[in-house]
């Protein structure tokens, strides 16, 4: 009796846990160089499993786009770009057959972005740099959380970023490999950890 009392208040206790934060726990979308199935290609980057991770390092840019939409959520995200990288997580996609930083929120990856207006840690064209972070040659963490039409940025435990935007409140999520102005080639972006949390 004793030992099914147990049992019962056990499985009330990891029921509850399950339960904090709204949606549940976390979902690992990219778990090392494991993940690429939960996404689909657009573009022509050369996405691929290596060496712990999911990278891209040639062609004329693109996207893992998430097979699933997302509303309010936080993402937590490990990744790695070079120097040169021109990369970004873009979130709540209104098109999902056109990506781009005016029909999504970008979280910008871009050290060497010219305008450093909305360089890595900003929201393109929505949220400025409030604290420059250089994410280039090493491994970064975002935590990002959108929530009604809030969006808060923090990169490598710095708050970068936040907006209050009503422009696009759902949609698939996007991992972009992209060129440097006039088409020149840009570094490498890898990716070894991306989980999500509904809120």
């Amino acid at each position: 009796m004793k030992r099914n009392l147990f049992i019962a208040a056990a499985a009330l206790a990891l029921s509850a846990c399950a339960g904090m934060g709204g949606g549940g726990g976390w979902q690992t979308l990219i778990d090392g160089d494991r993940g690429m199935d939960n996404f689909t290609h657009d573009g022509d980057a050369n996405w691929r499993a290596e060496g712990g991770a999911i990278v891209a390092d040639k062609g004329k840019g693109g996207f893992l786009v998430s097979k699933q939409s997302y509303g309010d959520y936080e993402l937590r995200i490990e990744f790695w770009p070079d120097h040169n990288t021109n990369s970004g997580i873009y979130m709540r996609c209104s098109v999902r057959e056109k990506l781009t930083d005016k029909l999504c929120h970008e979280a910008n990856i871009f050290d060497q972005r010219p305008d450093q207006t909305y360089a890595t840690g900003g929201i393109v064209h929505m949220g400025k740099v409030l604290q420059p972070v250089k994410a280039g040659g090493k491994w970064n963490v975002y935590e990002i959380t959108a929530r009604g039409t809030r969006i808060t940025v923090v990169l490598n435990g710095v708050k970068t970023t936040e907006i209050d935007n009503a422009q696009f409140l759902s949609g698939p999520i996007a991992l972009q490999f992209g060129n440097l102005p006039n088409n020149v080639p840009g570094g490498a972006i890898r990716f070894r950890k991306v989980q999500i949390r509904t809120l």
